[in-house]
């Protein structure tokens, strides 16, 4: 996919996409894959094969140290086991650096973005008390808006090198409709405010990051866990701003602890292979997953292909499964 130029085009990027539906499974290697991660991929796996839609894979690996090496082979095998093919080679993001610079780059010259030199404590005492946004990180107040004319500046003022933020609209509030949630509404300035999309070293954050790759994949329908209805906010002003066509969003509830948390550590082993030594059968964990989602009416031995027959978006429940002890 070449750049566009603006005298071209006001896009960024290519706009044709195809017209079948195209969706994701993007593991992330920084742990073992649990039951909450394989019930999110289980439900976008039905929701793409059901309408025989294309399915690729994304291995997100560019969270730093947090990445471990092993772990991408672990998520693929976990992957394989409960049935859950994809097409194509899995992708990762790392060597797609030269993609995200290029996006960066574009933003810059749309005077989209701008140098960032404040840290995390700088934020916190900037404000009179803390403030939180819906996805608990802090409200970032601006200080540095219109503090530098260029990177440059900012490194040799600062003397550390700056992340990248993206300057929001006058008018920040984003509306989508989402499949499960219906209408959502976030005002992205009292959400998080302006929000990294390089960060100090030179990556590409998160929200750039998956941006570029859905739409270089033509990702038309992403589905994934509720947690994330505040990132996509904040990732649609990026598809607009680069120029991508905006995906289709569901966003499912979460596998929680007893303590009403995400499922993690602190709530026992839930890995997928820690179920594999057990012996327990995939289709024994694909049947509960999809009874946990309201898909069937009972725990039963369910392969992925065997429940295409019962996948309807309206049966999902749109509140959260508590796991308070090991089905098996």
């Amino acid at each position: 996919m070449q750049e566009r130029s603006d005298s071209d085009s006001e896009q960024w990027a290519e706009d044709d996409g195809p017209g079948e539906v195209v969706g994701r499974l993007a593991p992330s290697p920084t742990g073992a894959l649990h039951l909450g991660n394989a019930r999110s991929f289980l439900l976008a796996w039905l929701s793409v094969r059901s309408r025989n839609g294309a399915l690729l894979c994304r291995i997100e690996d560019l969270d730093g140290p947090r990445i471990k090496a092993e772990a991408i082979q672990d998520a693929l095998e976990d992957l394989a086991w409960l049935g859950l093919d994809f097409d194509g080679e899995p992708r990762l993001q790392s060597p797609n650096l030269d993609r995200y610079s290029l996006a960066l780059e574009h933003l810059k010259s749309r005077g989209l973005i701008y140098p960032c030199t404040c840290t995390r404590s700088e934020i916190e005492r900037s404000q009179s008390a803390p403030q939180e946004g819906l996805d608990h990180g802090l409200v970032y107040p601006g200080t540095c808006r219109d503090r530098y004319e260029s990177g440059e500046q900012a490194r040799v003022e600062a003397g550390r090198e700056p992340a990248w933020r993206f300057r929001l609209p006058a008018d920040a509030v984003v509306s989508f409709q989402d499949g499960l949630h219906g209408q959502v509404e976030i005002d992205v300035a009292t959400d998080c405010g302006d929000f990294v999309v390089a960060k100090k070293d030179g990556q590409p954050a998160y929200q750039l990051a998956v941006v570029v790759d859905d739409g270089d994949s033509c990702i038309n329908e992403v589905l994934r866990g509720d947690d994330l209805l505040s990132s996509t906010a904040r990732q649609i002003l990026l598809y607009r701003a680069l120029g991508f066509p905006e995906p289709r969003w569901i966003h499912v509830p979460l596998v929680l602890g007893p303590d009403g948390r995400r499922l993690a550590k602190r709530h026992g082993d839930t890995r997928l292979s820690y179920f594999r030594q057990l012996g327990v059968r995939p289709e024994a964990i694909t049947g509960f997953l999809a009874h946990s989602a309201g898909l069937i009416d009972r725990p039963r031995d369910l392969s992925p292909e065997d429940l295409l027959d019962f996948y309807d978006l309206a049966r999902i429940t749109p509140e959260p499964f508590t796991l308070d002890h090991s089905p098996w």
